[in-house]
């Protein structure tokens, strides 16, 4: 990611030097090997129980992450608690403001359907250590303070309402309990906050029904032996079979989760990118790059094509009220995903993806030709090594004439301005599966002379 961004894996790298030098040893040894999650060193393909439990997944495509809590209030980034060093005193002042509004996570699950999404993903407790769930280990919980309410209930029963797929975050890293740190050399604080860290994840997997993802974060400082994650995902299964977790408490899990850019895995493995819509996962009132629904468009093509899925953060207000410029993108994409959806959720992994101005997806022989930049008359693919049989616009119906010879497939008459927004997509029929090899027209396109 540009230097300029911030990720969870670049705070980590600051965050983690500060303990770099210090002696540590057995189970409590803090990890040095570069935070899970940004692709795995030897991804393996799916299990036939993985497959049964993702099957919907693989289907969904498209998610909504909520970053939401404390940090929320305070309106300066998710990280301000540690990036500026504030005392635990004065962060946690923070909770009696922290109060939203009547129905909140119903505007989050109607947004993300409007949307065209089909999960969501919400942080039950972030590092700050706030938990937004009812819990019987902590008084810093959404219960005992701030709302009195259990905002996790709330946000669980609108999702359902919906007919969204229910994901939790959980961050296993915790500012603010006593032993987040120290467990790394005292094996005391060690036992004493994975009991902890095991008991929460119990209460969330048993106390709100039939949850689909878990989405574990930040394993810092403790490795896969000191966090007992073969424990920890044991019992996760054991209280929600049908359940699927991530890779970020140190084990492959089901799937990889690239953040902040679109990595595609291999050898069939499952993955989903997760970004922001801005640079802040929650609340930044001041942060006001946004990106447009072009943009995310594109990058839910990209993931598409590659066989992944894309899960996009939303940062409410200190309320609950989604920013006004996310709801205005996302209903964008939305509209785009009435008409262009199919194209998304029923695609395969696809080959084509060479050219400056559209990208592909396919699902069988068809092909799909997303033009984000509309060039006008005509529109050409190059290296097609199928033959196309037809070609129409998706919004619409309307045929396409063109042309294909061994070096592109060239798709003319058409009109000046683009027929759909954000992106157009043309729909080419193909005899067989679409496959380019621009490297055979660089090779064999017949050239002038000198």
């Amino acid at each position: 990611m540009e230097s300029c961004k911030i990720s969870r894996r670049n705070m980590l790298l600051g965050t983690g030097a500060s303990l770099a030098a210090m002696a540590v040893s057995g189970t409590a040894q803090a990890a040095a090997k570069p935070m899970a999650g940004e692709g795995d060193a030897a991804p393996q393909a799916s299990t036939p129980d993985q497959i049964r439990r993702m099957q919907w997944w693989h289907a969904a495509k498209f998610g909504m992450f909520i970053h939401f809590g404390l940090y929320s209030v305070h309106e300066r980034h998710e990280w301000a608690m540690e990036n500026e060093a504030i005392p635990i005193g004065e962060y946690q002042a923070l909770a009696p403001r922290f109060n939203p509004k009547p129905g909140f996570a119903r505007e989050w699950a109607k947004l993300a359907k409007a949307a065209g999404m089909k999960y969501m993903v919400m942080t039950t407790k972030h590092h700050e250590g706030f938990c937004n769930f009812d819990t019987k280990l902590t008084d810093y919980c959404a219960t005992k303070q701030g709302p009195k309410r259990d905002l996790v209930r709330e946000y669980v029963e609108a999702a359902r309402a919906e007919g969204m797929h229910v994901g939790f975050y959980y961050s296993l890293m915790d500012w603010h309990h006593p032993d987040g740190a120290r467990c790394a050399t005292d094996e005391a604080a060690r036992k004493r906050f994975v009991a902890y860290t095991h008991g929460l994840i119990r209460e969330l997997l048993t106390n709100y029904g039939k949850i689909d993802v878990l989405w574990y974060d930040v394993a810092w400082p403790l490795d896969a032996q000191g966090w007992e994650s073969e424990r920890m995902n044991k019992m996760v299964f054991e209280l929600q079979p049908d359940i699927i977790v991530n890779n970020r408490n140190k084990l492959t899990g089901d799937f990889s989760t690239p953040e902040q850019k679109i990595v595609a895995e291999t050898n069939g493995r499952a993955w989903e990118s997760c970004m922001t819509l801005n640079d802040s996962w929650g609340y930044q009132r001041a942060d006001d790059d946004w990106k447009s629904s072009k943009t995310i468009v594109r990058n839910l093509i990209k993931c598409a094509s590659g066989g992944g899925n894309y899960l996009l953060n939303i940062g409410p207000k200190p309320d609950g009220s989604v920013p006004e410029e996310s709801v205005q993108v996302l209903n964008e994409v939305g509209k785009w995903m009435d008409t262009n959806g199919a194209t998304i959720y029923q695609s395969d992994i696809c080959q084509p993806h060479r050219s400056s101005y559209a990208s592909f997806t396919r699902t069988g022989n068809t092909l799909f030709m997303h033009v984000h930049f509309w060039p006008g008359r005509d529109v050409a693919i190059s290296g097609l090594k199928t033959k196309v049989k037809s070609a129409h616009f998706l919004k619409g119906g309307q045929s396409v004439k063109f042309t294909q010879d061994p070096y592109r497939v060239h798709l003319v008459e058409l009109p000046m301005e683009a027929p759909d927004s954000p992106v157009t997509t043309l729909v080419l029929e193909c005899e067989s599966e679409p496959i380019q090899d621009t490297d055979f027209v660089r090779r064999e396109k017949p050239r002038a002379g000198v």
